[in-house]
């Protein structure tokens, strides 16, 4: 599998302090992803962030998003920035963009396809929380874009383990390629 920098880039998805703190140890995963955005930021390779986050008063959250509507009132009390501040490991360098979303996908109220189609981005390397979330979506919708597509799974989680192992060894395997950090590194 060949790689080209120049129309690659790495996808941070939801490695936020609001997400991270509901699993329950993350240390082998943020050290995997910071080992990822290292080799990435070697390789020239651009790191994008995507964060979930809301505006006051979550006017995007709609009552038929059953996930989002039912977290509604937690979401409201909680300090948005602070929720989707990047884990201080990962944090961005300067001059690496954060892409807001409103939904489970990257893509999904947020401007990435606009910087992708800018940056002639054609290959999305993939790593986030949760597997079955923001990792799954990205994926699907991502592949109908036609994107090139490589997941590192030793940079994702998910809740529940076994979700995180059938659609890493079963599912993701049909639309993109996977691989672990130390696999990508060596590309």
């Amino acid at each position: 599998m060949e790689q080209n920098a120049q129309n690659t880039a790495l996808l941070v998805m939801d490695m936020q302090v609001g997400i991270l703190g509901s699993l329950p140890d993350t240390k082998v995963l943020v050290d995997n992803m910071a080992k990822a955005i290292a080799v990435a930021r070697c390789k020239k390779i651009p790191v994008i962030y995507v964060v979930v986050g809301f505006r006051s008063g979550l006017p995007e959250v709609s009552i038929n998003n059953k996930s989002f509507s039912a977290a509604k009132e937690r979401f409201a009390s909680l300090d948005m920035d602070q929720f989707m501040t990047v884990h201080p490991d990962l944090a961005p360098a300067p001059g690496e963009l954060t892409v807001i979303k409103r939904r489970v996908s990257a893509f999904s109220g947020s401007d990435l396809e606009v910087i992708l189609r800018a940056k002639e981005i054609k290959h999305l390397v993939l790593a986030g929380v949760a597997t079955s979330g923001v990792v799954l979506s990205t994926i699907r919708e991502a592949a109908d874009k036609d994107y090139r597509l490589t997941v590192l799974a030793d940079c994702c989680a998910d809740g529940d383990d076994e979700v995180h192992k059938v659609l890493t060894t079963k599912v993701f395997v049909r639309q993109a390629d996977m691989l672990t950090a130390s696999e990508w590194s060596k590309i």
